[in-house]
């Protein structure tokens, strides 16, 4: 069984290409792009699905999972593909060359040609009764459109003089039994496994549409007998694809309007919502497709089981119900498609919690499941609870669907935190398995945490213990503490964790190089939340100056002097604690009138090493005193990685 546009009819009808010879493709397990699907079909002895492919003049066998295993070209124009009642000959119509085609379904090996001698075919094609069952005909011209047929049981080469059943021609056409159809454009045809020999006859007329096709014919025996047809006593709204519908006296029209026989002629039976075309599965569940989807639905519903997103120009249904294999529109063609679950609806599961609750307080969860198919009384969802007490996740009790697919279930967390409520439906023979969650903020105490030395200056290098005390907590007693030296070349380092002792301290240790921020985290626990504490303690840099070139020290007063003589200019060379593009201060003091006097200030770059040397000029006159320091100031001196520091003085005496 299979459904081809109306659109994809009157596009080839008026094709022409030269025939070529059919040959067996490479086996390959790959996505395949088909061009111009030209028909499809299942068999399911050999778990092939085998699709026509118009623009590349191919027939692709694919797996059931959509690979494809098989291929052959050079059918000219293909435009239909059906499959013998054994499944072992596959048939194909190529309307460009004018003939049907027989293939080993097994290996794609050409078994015969059969010609057929029409304007405008053959193109669809069906199997029944021990025969194949074709359309032809000039688009347009009303006494030309007919039914045709291939008896694969006569073979022309046979002399008859040898076999009498021989030497005659297996193509036979005008076989359609109804006098006047006075339809122009060629018929869709379709069998059902479960009305063997029957054939459903469907078209639309070029001209005018009043005067559609609509038809079963018994092929079962020596020549076709009309078993109903439309008569005129209502109006067909198009015929653009016809299917028999198993276990019952029914056509489907377009995969919308089912019209039921009986007496020789149609009645209406019913329709499903809109749609183009179908196929129908043994079970006789309909297969619809639609604007950028396919719908499936169960025999007489008003709505779809399920419904796939999908933009497909063809389908079939595997013997089994178990799937629909659709091609389905893609980038340069179209792609083969396993559509899974057919039979199965898609269940919409909400969960509602509320955004915060108290712990160890009962909550209430709400929410709701529903599909296009009703669930049986009784029906059950799972619930599971994910705390920071249950990780894993804790099975609570489940929870019962109310008759309009709601349910509530009650609880009381435990533990504080992020909560999390998901309910699942496990699924059943007319369901998917569905799962939703949802979150509540579940509250937690607070505990104290505080950290020492917050504010604190020390001495460049200097040790020092910073201690973080943790107050009540439920069951986690461990504290982390990090160390973030100032300057972007270090980032923040874990610097110790741990439970805290007896007391509730923990302590570690920060060499004290730079302005540091100490932080301390309790991460929380089912009870108490998490807790963050920090504390900055500041360094100052290391700073020495050498003196050089003097002649001798000496004290002037209780203060101990450089001495120089008059006209030597002493060497300054200041040692401290370096970082990138660090620059001194450098101040002088000259001491006049039993006071010191500031004379300069100024800033001199630090060399990698540290080291910052200044040369003084020399006096040139006796008796001047004066002193010096080095000074790093914070933000002045090129960086804000420390503190500001002083050096200490260094003081100068200029003699003869």
């Amino acid at each position: 069984m299979r459904s081809t546009s109306a659109a994809t009819v009157l596009a080839v009808l008026f094709g022409s290409v030269a025939l070529t010879a059919v040959s067996a493709g490479p086996a390959s397990a790959v996505t395949t792009t088909v061009g111009s699907p030209a028909g499809i079909v299942v068999d399911d002895t050999l778990k092939r699905v085998f699709v026509g492919d118009d623009t590349n003049d191919r027939i692709v066998a694919f797996d059931y999972n959509g690979n494809r295993v098989d291929s052959v070209s050079g059918i000219d124009g293909i435009f239909d593909v059906a499959l013998s009642d054994d499944g072992s000959t596959l048939y194909a119509a190529a309307r460009v060359s004018h003939e049907i085609v027989a293939l080993d379904a097994a290996t794609l090996d050409v078994k015969a040609r059969y010609p057929v001698a029409a304007g405008v075919g053959p193109l669809h094609v069906e199997f029944s009764g021990g025969r194949v069952w074709f359309t032809y005909g000039e688009s347009g011209d009303r006494t030309t459109s007919g039914l045709g047929s291939v008896d694969p049981a006569v073979d022309p080469a046979v002399d008859p003089a040898v076999d009498p059943a021989g030497g005659s021609d297996p193509v036979t056409l005008g076989q359609l039994p109804l006098e006047n159809h006075g339809v122009s454009t060629p018929a869709y045809l379709d069998t059902d496994p479960s009305e063997p020999g029957l054939l459903a006859v469907g078209a639309t007329d070029f001209y005018d549409t009043t005067k559609d096709l609509m038809a079963v014919v018994d092929v079962s025996g020596a020549a076709p007998r009309l078993v109903a047809s439309h008569g005129g006593g209502y109006s067909l709204n198009h015929v653009n694809d016809i299917d028999l519908v198993p276990g019952t006296s029914q056509v489907l029209v377009d995969g919308t309007d089912r019209h039921a026989y009986a007496d020789g002629t149609f009645t209406r039976a019913g329709a499903y919502p809109a749609g183009q075309r179908a196929d129908i599965a043994p079970n006789g569940l309909v297969a619809q497709v639609g604007d950028h989807q396919v719908a499936v639905y169960a025999p007489g519903a008003a709505k779809p089981i399920r419904t796939y997103a999908a933009d497909t120009a063809d389908l079939a249904w595997a013997p089994d119900s178990s799937r629909i294999f659709a091609l389905v529109s893609s980038a340069g063609g179209y792609t083969f498609k396993a559509l899974t679950d057919p039979a199965r609806s898609v269940p919409t599961l909400s969960v509602n919690a509320p955004a915060t609750a108290t712990r160890a307080k009962q909550l209430t969860v709400t929410g709701r499941i529903t599909a296009t198919v009703p669930f049986s009384t009784g029906t059950e969802l799972t619930v599971t609870r994910t705390d920071l007490e249950s990780p894993s996740g804790k099975t609570l009790p489940s929870v019962t669907v109310q008759a309009d697919g709601s349910y509530s279930f009650g609880d009381t967390p435990p533990a504080g935190g992020k909560v999390t409520y998901r309910v699942a439906y496990a699924g059943d023979a007319g369901h998917l398995p569905a799962a939703a969650a949802d979150s509540v903020d579940v509250s937690r105490a607070s505990t104290a945490l505080r950290l020492n030395n917050n504010g604190k200056l020390y001495n460049y290098g200097a040790a020092v213990k910073f201690t973080a005390h943790l107050g009540a907590t439920y069951k986690n007693r461990s504290v982390s503490i990090y160390a973030d030296p100032f300057g972007s070349d270090k980032g923040k380092k874990l610097i110790k964790t741990g439970k805290v002792d007896s007391d509730g301290d923990i302590g570690a240790w920060v060499d004290m190089t730079r302005d540091t921020t100490v932080t301390a985290v309790f991460s929380g626990d089912s009870r108490y939340k998490p807790r963050t504490v920090t504390s900055t303690a500041y360094a100052r840099v290391k700073i020495s100056t050498a003196v050089s070139r003097h002649y001798r020290t000496a004290r002037i007063g209780s203060t101990s002097y450089y001495w120089f003589h008059k006209n030597t200019d002493p060497l300054l060379t200041t040692t401290m604690s370096y970082y990138p593009g660090r620059k001194q201060r450098f101040d002088l003091q000259v001491y006049y009138q039993g006071s010191w006097h500031s004379a300069d200030s100024q800033y001199f770059p630090l060399g990698t090493n540290g080291k910052s040397a200044v040369q003084l000029g020399a006096p040139g006159e006796s008796g001047i005193r004066a002193r010096m320091r080095s000074v790093y100031v914070n933000g002045s001196s090129g960086d804000s990685v420390n503190s500001t520091t002083y050096g200490s003085w260094k003081y100068l005496y200029f003699s003869n």
